[in-house]
């Protein structure tokens, strides 16, 4: 919103991260350790700071847009409210029995992820629906009171609610809901139908589940941050972030909490994204390394890749299946517990292990000198001259070069029979090679290669890696934005009001119901826009979608669709779709077999202003140069080198750099190896690139 004030609040497991955009459309922003005991208390005390710095009237401010990891952490940690499940007979375990994929096929002690809700408390009723939706057991009411009377003695504060084939017809999830609100008006109601209405009961009673589970919890952090920033002057609605790239409001984000599972890592591929078409590199990996985990994503054709589903906690690194599936919208990306708080340990087979566990903020990193014991990545990069207390941006924390030491030491050097510097080294290379795997393992899966890729890094601690990690991957190009320490945050003042409504519903291409998918795309499209409705009054676009397969296979594709209703030449139309999508995907079409269509999408989007585009300086005209300089590791060389110090504020336009250097700022370090060279953009951007051996840039 152009000529506004707005402010962007990402709370993040280390960090959090609030942005000011004036008027202008230039920004001020700050960070802050999160306070995990009331994560409301640290936006509240940023807006302020930034408020009064900034000389700004919060009552002038026209929006306030957050993403939060509360979500996806009480998921993960297992930290939300007693909840039932209530489920037709006879799908009791659906939750536990999960489907017959193994993450690990050929392990014969593989131990799958626990149920989010556990046997005792999962119960069923009578009533059964087949899959066109037609009644085959009628539900029961003298039944359902009989249950209702049970969870009331049990004492739950949530109930998900997940019939079979509710997706088609919800009358009875919708029954039971409303005699539960009559009897236990006090006890939060999750149904499938409305949570996620697709089929494949197991990830659909996953999904109200996982909604149910925490909704409690985020509709009362989000009131109660609404009204307390009311009391400090902000009287200007609030919006949140959702999993899919776009906003929704306060009131939709505590119906359906689920959306908000990676929230403020979705504001980072918006970031990202609007950064790419800046600069017209159509074919982008964003990189975003915060204080607790790395998150990678690809960014084709200047939009993030998306996805109908998403794992979160996985046990096995990299491995599909082992973590909770949820059927929402979501900005596709791999996230792994690396980030500057991650915990750096020595395994049973004398390897250097980080992560997933994090110092976060509270105790943080042992450097940090705020109790914390565990060797870290950031006090590696402190022992290895990447980060320095003199140059550490953070405010409020004094760096403890001998607190690091003292840590690394203990958890790697000692065991290890290593000097601390040596163990530093081998703490940063563990990390950049856990991330550029986790890059590698994303591309594959996607049926991508990353060749022609740019970077572009942003957090607080991708910048100090970012270059190593190019060198891994064989990428040239690298892209440190303005504002890289806030850039989630930044994201979200880029996002538009979007919303995506999904539905199953079955048909093929040899039958079409014309009138069928008519109607299920014009309630879906009345769906979505009555959320976007809700934040904004701006034109819209519509995209749509339909997953498709042939008869006989497991998973279906996307496949486009054009604006209109559907006609008589419906199925034509659409089997050649399929078939062209198909071919781009596997190389070669199947002949002879039937065309399903399973389930259908449609995202309403509010039009954004297009970015402005940025001319590339090339080559710079001059070569910036300091007195200042530290002894720093370069992995390139294997050995450490004086490395010029180069605030980013006196960079102009034009100017470059040659590594080995640090260019430091308020919220993060820029690190250069001897082969990297760097030219400032108009637009305060960091354009890396490596040099070869002959000494050319590549």
């Amino acid at each position: 919103m152009a000529g506004s004030l707005r402010i962007g609040a990402d709370v993040g497991g280390t960090f959090t991260d609030i942005v000011l955009e004036h008027h202008d459309g230039s920004f001020v922003s700050t960070k802050l350790l999160t306070t995990h005991d009331a994560p409301e208390r640290a936006i509240l005390d940023g807006i302020s700071e930034i408020a009064r710095d900034a000389q700004v009237d919060l009552a002038d401010v026209s929006q306030i847009i957050h993403g939060t990891t509360l979500a996806t952490n009480a998921l993960i940690e297992r930290s939300g409210a007693p909840t039932a499940l209530v489920t037709t007979a006879g799908f009791r375990d659906v939750i536990e029995t999960r489907t017959e994929s193994r993450f690990e096929q050929y392990d014969l002690n593989i131990v799958l992820p626990p149920p989010l809700i556990e046997r005792k408390d999962r119960h069923v009723v009578n009533e059964r629906l087949n899959a066109r939706g037609d009644v085959l057991v009628p539900f029961d009411d003298a039944e359902a009171h009989a249950l209702i009377d049970r969870l009331d003695q049990t004492g739950y504060e949530s109930v998900a609610v997940g019939f079979i084939h509710s997706y088609r017809n919800g009358e009875h999830e919708r029954r039971f809901r409303d005699l539960l609100a009559a009897a236990l008006p006090d006890v939060s109601v999750s149904i499938s139908s409305e949570v996620s209405p697709q089929m494949r009961e197991y990830e659909r009673f996953n999904t109200v589940c996982a909604n149910a589970y925490i909704r409690p919890l985020m509709a009362s952090y989000l009131v109660r941050l609404r009204d307390q920033l009311r009391a400090r002057g902000a009287s200007c609605p609030l919006y949140m972030i959702h999993s899919g790239g776009g906003l929704m409001s306060v009131e939709s984000a505590a119906a359906f909490p689920v959306r908000l599972v990676e929230s403020g890592p979705a504001g980072g591929a918006i970031f990202a994204a609007d950064l790419a078409a800046r600069y017209g590199r159509d074919r982008v990996l964003s990189f975003d390394m915060g204080g607790t985990t790395a998150k990678i994503a690809m960014v084709e054709g200047y939009t993030p890749q998306t996805a109908k589903t998403f794992e979160v906690d996985r046990t096995a690194r990299f491995k599909k299946g082992s973590g909770m599936p949820v059927s929402i919208p979501v900005i596709e990306m791999i996230e792994i517990g690396a980030g500057g708080g991650s915990i750096a340990r020595v395994d049973s087979l004398g390897q250097i292990r980080i992560g997933p566990n994090s110092a976060g903020s509270e105790p943080g990193p042992a450097a940090y000198n705020r109790g914390g014991a565990d060797a870290t990545v950031t006090d590696a990069n402190l022992e290895l001259g990447r980060l320095h207390p003199d140059t550490f941006g953070a405010t409020d924390i004094d760096l403890s070069p001998a607190l690091a030491r003292d840590a690394i030491t203990g958890s790697v050097g000692r065991p290890l029979e290593m000097d601390p510097f040596t163990a530093a080294v081998g703490i940063s290379e563990v990390v950049d090679e856990n991330m550029t795997n986790a890059a590698r393992v994303h591309a594959v899966e996607n049926g991508k290669d990353l060749t022609g890729f740019t970077m572009i890094a942003f957090g607080g601690g991708a910048p100090m890696h970012a270059s190593r990690l190019i060198d891994k991957l064989g990428l040239d190009e690298l892209i440190v934005p303005p504002g890289a320490g806030v850039g989630s945050a930044i994201g979200f003042l880029r996002a538009p009001f979007s919303y995506e409504a999904i539905r199953s519903f079955y048909t093929t291409t040899a039958d079409f119901d014309v009138d069928g998918t008519n109607q299920v795309l014009a309630e879906l499209a009345e769906e979505a826009h009555s959320f976007v409705r809700e934040g904004t009054d701006a034109e819209v676009t519509i995209d749509r979608q339909v997953a498709m397969r042939y008869k006989g296979q497991g998973w279906e594709i996307p496949v486009h669709l054009d604006a209109g209703p559907f006609d008589e030449l419906a199925a034509e139309l659409l089997a050649a779709k399929f078939t062209k999508a198909y071919e781009e995907f596997f190389g070669r079409a199947i002949d002879d077999l039937t065309i399903e269509a399973v389930s259908w999408a449609v995202r309403v989007s509010s039009v954004q202003a297009r970015p402005d585009t940025v001319e590339l300086v090339a080559e710079p005209d001059s070569m910036a140069t300091s007195s200042a300089s530290r002894s720093m590791f370069d992995p390139s060389t294997g050995a450490s080198s004086e490395a010029a110090i180069i605030h980013r504020s006196d960079l102009d336009p034009g100017q470059g750099v040659i590594g080995p250097a640090v260019i430091i700022e308020a919220q993060t370090t820029t690190v250069l190896g001897a082969h990297h060279r760097c030219r400032m953009q108009a637009d305060g951007s960091l354009f890396i690139t490596r040099i070869d051996p002959s000494g050319d840039a590549s």
